[in-house]
């Protein structure tokens, strides 16, 4: 009763139309059709920009495997306190560790009618895991959504970023310069680029992309999943793209 109570008070501070789009939404999700997603691609390809539309349009949740691993710890969920204790000895967590604490994540209501994930798997043996772990709940991923896009392109995008910390906001200072140079549009406070978004950095996380994670896409192109998204696109042409492919 007590856990009931707890819940009542919580929803009694909640603003009424905050309540009310909360139950809209969920009426809106709930004839949506479920949909497992995996969105795959180069960093800076735009999976970061498209997977929140995506997500909101099909009611779908975002699984990213750095949040999902926080958050298991931060829960202090067994598989959360194994992982922990792997990440304190400086281990990698394993490829079943991982798998676990996604399987736990899709128990989720959120993600009730599927999911995005975005940066996993990366190689082909996380592939086969997902594939046997989705098998046993009696579901597989429907499309494999490769975001296509050249190397020397990445350069310009991903060199010309910058991040407002807080909120997440990004802008470019070729393709989506902020208002005031520097400074974030909404709060007025100023931007940050990531330490990780030059040139060498690219390059060697392009390295490992190529050598690990293509195969993956053959991997998934074999089985017929696989849907090519051109990524140099502008945005909204992309997302366009995108809707098609998922609806399809």
């Amino acid at each position: 009763m007590a856990t009931n109570s707890a819940a009542a008070v919580d929803l009694e501070d909640v603003q009424t139309v905050d309540l009310m789009s909360e139950l809209l939404r969920r009426m809106k999700c709930a004839s949506k059709p479920e949909k497992r997603l995996i969105f795959i691609g180069p960093p800076g390809s735009g999976k970061g920009t498209q997977s929140p539309v995506i997500k909101d349009e099909f009611c779908l949740c975002h699984l990213s495997t750095g949040d999902m691993l926080r958050a298991a710890v931060a829960a202090k969920t067994p598989l959360g306190v194994k992982a922990k204790e792997a990440m304190e000895k400086g281990d990698l967590v394993s490829d079943d560790l991982v798998v676990g604490i996604m399987d736990e994540a899709m128990n989720r209501p959120k993600c009730q009618k599927g999911f995005i994930l975005d940066g996993f798997p990366r190689t082909v043996t996380q592939a086969e895991k997902l594939d046997e772990m989705l098998k046993r709940r009696g579901s597989e991923i429907d499309k494999v959504l490769n975001f296509a896009i050249d190397d020397s392109i990445l350069e310009e995008r991903i060199t010309g970023r910058w991040i407002h910390p807080s909120s997440g906001r990004s802008y470019h200072t070729k393709f989506a310069p902020p208002k005031v140079p520097g400074v974030d549009d909404v709060t007025g406070e100023p931007l940050i680029q990531r330490k990780d978004d030059n040139a060498d950095v690219l390059r060697s996380r392009l390295d490992a992309f190529h050598n690990q994670t293509e195969p993956v896409i053959q991997y998934y192109g074999q089985k017929g999943k696989l849907v090519n998204i051109p990524a140099e696109k502008p945005p909204q042409e992309v997302t366009a793209e995108v809707k098609k492919a998922v609806s399809a």
